[in-house]
C-alpha cells in the first residue's frame, strides 16, 4: 500500500474501529480519531517536504508524484469495446497544499468536537468517513474513483447536519443534500460522455483516466462527445460547451458562487462548530478544486472563450456575498457570506488564465482554509458559552475576554487582507493576474481588477464593524450577569491550542508564501500553457 492510499484509508480504519467499540469505552472514540488525524497530518507533511518542485515535467501528465496505479474493474462489452476502471492515486502542486490543508482542518475539528456528547459513536464515524472520501478527491486521477469519494462524502455531511445540527438542522441538511446531489447526477452524465470519448493510447480501450482526458490527441476522431453529435442539431450548442457547463455548475455548488451559495448559509448557521469548520475549510476548497482540475483541465479551449462570463460571475459572488455580510445580526451568517465573497475571488483569479491570478486563486485557496476554519472556531467558542450569536446583544467583550478578542481581532484582520497574513497575498496575486488579463490578450477587462478591490473594501467594512459593535464600548449583554459569569473563563488552553497554530500559519504563509509558491508554480505554469494555445 503506498503512502496515498495509507493517508485515505487510515480514517475507514478509524471507522470500524469506533464502530466496533462498545459504548463503555465511549471517551476512546474521540482519542481514536485524534490519532488517526494526527497521523494524516504527519504523512501529508511528509508529502509536502518530499515533494520535488523540479520534476513537474513539460506537461500536466507528467507533473504528478506519489503515483498508485493499479487496475481494478475490467470488463469486456462487446462491441463497445472493454470498460477499464482503474485505482489511479496522485499528486501535484495544485493538489498537495489542499491535502495538507484537509488534514489540518480535519484535527482542528476533532479538537472543536472534544465534547460532545449526543451519540459519540456515531458522530466520530461519520467524521472518519467523510476524512477518507475527502483525502480521495484530492488524490484521485481516475474520474470514476473520483466521483466515488465525492458522492460519499455527501452522506456524512447530511447526517452530522441533520442530527448534529441546531434547530432546523433537517430543512439545512435536505437543502444541502438536493443542491449537492443535483449537480452530481448530471456531473455523472457528463463523466460517461467523456468516457466514450477518450481511448487509453496504450490499450485502446475506453477510460475514466483524467490524464488522458487533459490530452486531446486522446478523443475518438479527434472529436468530443461523439455520442452526443446528434444533440448539437438539436440545441445549436457545441457538446463540448455543455460538458464544461454541466460540471462547471457541479462545483461552483460547491465553491459556492452565486447563484448557487443560498445552500451555505443556512447549512453553516445550522451545522454544529466541528462541521462548520469542516464545511468552510475544506468543503468550499473541494468545488474550487474542481474547476481547476476538472473544468480547466479537460476543457482548457473552453474556458479561453468563456472567462470573461466566469469572471464576471466571480466579480458577482465577491460583491454580492460582501453586501450580505454587512447586513447580517448573526455572526456564524455574516462569515458564512465572507466565505462567499471571498471564494469569488478564487473564481476570478482563475478566469484571468494568468500565472498570478490562478497561483492567487489557489492561495487564497488555502488562506480562506485556515482563516474561515480560525473564525468558525471562535464562533463556536461564543456559542458554546451562552447559546448566542446574534451581534447586537453583545457589547464590550473586551472587557470580559481579552485573550478571545486578541484572538477573533487577529483572526478579522488576517481575513480582511491585511499585509503580512495569508489573505493579503492571494488577493493581491487575483487582482494582479486580473488586471495583467486585458494586457497580455486572456480577456479579463481591468474594472473587474477594480470591482475586486472593491470587495476587499467592503470586507474590511464588514469584520471591524462587527469587531467595534461586540467587543469595544461599555460592557452590555442581553443575558446580564448570568452571560458575564460564563464568559469570565475566556479562552481556555484547548481551544488557544487550536487557535494559535492556525493563526500562525496564516501569518507564516504571508511573510513567506514562497513555501506554498515553491511547490506549485511549475503546475500553474503547465496549466496556463494548456489554455494558452486556445486563446
Amino acid at each position: 500500500m503506498g503512502i496515498l492510499s495509507l493517508l485515505i484509508f487510515l480514517p475507514l480504519v478509524a471507522t470500524v474501529l469506533i464502530l466496533a467499540l462498545p459504548m463503555t469505552l465511549r471517551q476512546s472514540y474521540k482519542y481514536i480519531a485524534l490519532a488517526i488525524t494526527l497521523i494524516q497530518l504527519i504523512l501529508s507533511g511528509w508529502l509536502y517536504a518530499n515533494f520535488d518542485n523540479t520534476a513537474a515535467g513539460i506537461n500536466a501528465i507528467e507533473g504528478f508524484q506519489y503515483v498508485e496505479q493499479i487496475p481494478w474493474i475490467r470488463l469486456n462489452l462487446g462491441s463497445l469495446g472493454q470498460l477499464e476502471i482503474d485505482y489511479f492515486l496522485g499528486v501535484d502542486g495544485i493538489s498537495l497544499p489542499l491535502l495538507v490543508l484537509s488534514a489540518f482542518v480535519m484535527l482542528m475539528a476533532i479538537g472543536a468536537s472534544w465534547n460532545t456528547e449526543k451519540s459519540p459513536k456515531g458522530y466520530f464515524s461519520l467524521i472518519m468517513l467523510l476524512n477518507m472520501a475527502v483525502m480521495g478527491i484530492f488524490c484521485a486521477l481516475d474520474f470514476f474513483l473520483f466521483y466515488i469519494f465525492y458522492e460519499v462524502m455527501l452522506l456524512p455531511l447530511y447526517f452530522l447536519i441533520g442530527i448534529w445540527g441546531g434547530a432546523n438542522r433537517e430543512y439545512a441538511a435536505i437543502k444541502f443534500f438536493i443542491y449537492t446531489l443535483f449537480g452530481s447526477v448530471f456531473m455523472l452524465l457528463v463523466i460517461v460522455g467523456l468516457y466514450f470519448s477518450v481511448i487509453n493510447p496504450i490499450s485502446g480501450a475506453h477510460t475514466f483516466n483524467m490524464l488522458y482526458m487533459m490530452d486531446p490527441n486522446n478523443y475518438v476522431d479527434g472529436s468530443f462527445f461523439a455520442w452526443f453529435n446528434n444533440y448539437n442539431e438539436i440545441l445549436h450548442i457545441p457538446a463540448r460547451d455543455i460538458g464544461f457547463i454541466v460540471l462547471f455548475i457541479a462545483f461552483a455548488i460547491k465553491v459556492p458562487i452565486v447563484p448557487f451559495h443560498t445552500w451555505l448559509p443556512d447549512a453553516h448557521v445550522e451545522a454544529p462548530t466541528p462541521i462548520s469548520i469542516i464545511l468552510a475549510g475544506i468543503l468550499l476548497k473541494i468545488g474550487g478544486y474542481g474547476i481547476v482540475r476538472v473544468c480547466v483541465s479537460i476543457f482548457p479551449d473552453v474556458v479561453a472563450h468563456s472567462n470573461w462570463w466566469l469572471g464576471l460571475i466571480g466579480v458577482i459572488s465577491i460583491l454580492y456575498g460582501a453586501f450580505n455580510a454587512l447586513a447580517q445580526r448573526d455572526l456564524k451568517r455574516m462569515i458564512a457570506y465572507s466565505s462567499v465573497s471571498h471564494m469569488g475571488f478564487v473564481l476570478l483569479g482563475i478566469a484571468s488564465l494568468t500565472v498570478e491570478g490562478i497561483s492567487g486563486a489557489m492561495f487564497q485557496m488555502i488562506s480562506h482554509g485556515f482563516l474561515s476554519a480560525a473564525l468558525f472556531f471562535l464562533v463556536g467558542v461564543l456559542y458554546d458559552r451562552v447559546h448566542d450569536r446574534n451581534i447586537y446583544n453583545f457589547r464590550g467583550l473586551a472587557t470580559l475576554m481579552p485573550k478571545y478578542t486578541g484572538f477573533i481581532a487577529i483572526a478579522f484582520f488576517a481575513s480582511l487582507g491585511l499585509p503580512g497574513f495569508s489573505a493579503f497575498i492571494g488577493e493581491a496575486f487575483v487582482i494582479i493576474g486580473t488586471f495583467n488579463s486585458e494586457s497580455i490578450g486572456t480577456g479579463l477587462p481591468r474594472w473587474m481588477a477594480i470591482a475586486g478591490s472593491i470587495g476587499i473594501l467592503l470586507s474590511a467594512a464588514y469584520f471591524l464593524w462587527t469587531l467595534q459593535r461586540m467587543f469595544f464600548g461599555q460592557t452590555r449583554l442581553k443575558g446580564g450577569e448570568q452571560w458575564a459569569i460564563a464568559l469570565e473563563g475566556d479562552v481556555n488552553c484547548r481551544e488557544r491550542i487550536i487557535l494559535f497554530p492556525t493563526l500562525a500559519i496564516a501569518l507564516i504563509l504571508g511573510v513567506m508564501p514562497s513555501l506554498f509558491f515553491d511547490k506549485l508554480n511549475s503546475s500553474v505554469l503547465n496549466l496556463v500553457s494548456m489554455v494558452s494555445q486556445y486563446l
